[in-house]
């Protein structure tokens, strides 16, 4: 039996199960596929969205991160837990400073932990991809396809409250024009500073927040004449203030990232 020290965090209630790999050697966790499942497990685990593995670069930036959905698969990005890692290692000396890069599977960011304990992250540069029109059991959904790193697919409805997200969200996931399947974010704009929304995360199903999604919404809003270059996301878990930057064509995300608890996962 092994003893694995871990932390639960959660960002607008995006909750990931964290391990210290500056304590925990990653070669320790054995199957790090198998291991995300069974911590994020809700019933016989420590229950999260997914695994994230905190550890030191290999390309030069300050700290790493990896993460892995709660299916095992692992994702280029997650906003929500970005910042996560960054609170974590600024506030247990990781680092020592307030500005500086996270490694991702997908490119290094730039973070900054704000003195109120938020964390703003530069997300990159958004693709927009096609518009097109989906036919999903009868119904057909307009939607704009946008590329934060991974894939998202943006769909405006009148109402999000009631919308059948798991329904739609499952088949437009691995629907064949996401060969790579795809996140899906059914979204309102409530006006044009504020955009409320669900997301059906790939590899996760519905989640409280995705930040790569909100980036997604945001962008699709924008492209689409639908909302400012800045407005705040409501997602079910929280608040995520986004801002299309388009003097460096960058995508900001800030928002908070808070420890809920820490323990032991015990395993074979």
């Amino acid at each position: 039996m092994r003893k694995i020290p871990f932390i639960k965090m959660q960002g607008a209630g995006n909750d990931y199960v964290y391990i210290n790999c500056f304590e925990t050697p990653v070669e320790k966790l054995g199957d790090i596929n198998i291991l995300a499942c069974r911590i994020s497990d809700r019933h016989f685990g420590v229950g999260s969205d997914g695994l994230v593995l905190i550890m030191p670069s290999n390309n030069g930036a300050d700290l790493r991160m990896r993460m892995f959905n709660s299916d095992g698969s692992e994702a280029q990005m997650c906003g929500n837990a970005s910042r996560c890692v960054a609170r974590f290692a600024f506030d247990n000396g990781i680092v020592n400073k307030r500005n500086f890069t996270l490694q991702t599977k997908l490119s290094n960011k730039e973070i900054s932990v704000l003195d109120n304990g938020n964390v703003t992250v530069n997300m990159g540069s958004p693709k927009v991809g096609e518009f097109d029109t989906l036919d999903i059991l009868g119904e057909k959904y307009n939607y704009t396809a946008v590329s934060m790193g991974n894939p998202h697919c943006v769909i405006f409805v009148d109402d999000v409250e009631n919308f059948p997200v798991e329904k739609v969200g499952s088949i437009i996931e691995i629907h064949k024009n996401f060969p790579e399947k795809t996140n899906v974010e059914f979204a309102r704009v409530i006006n044009p500073e504020t955009i409320e929304m669900r997301v059906w995360e790939r590899g996760a199903g519905e989640t409280l927040a995705c930040g790569t999604g909100a980036c997604a919404t945001l962008t699709a809003a924008v492209v689409n004449n639908l909302s400012n270059e800045k407005a705040v996301l409501k997602l079910r878990g929280g608040n995520l203030e986004i801002f299309w930057n388009k003097s460096d064509n960058c995508i900001y995300m800030t928002g908070g990232a808070e420890k809920v608890f820490d323990g032991e996962f015990i395993t074979q």
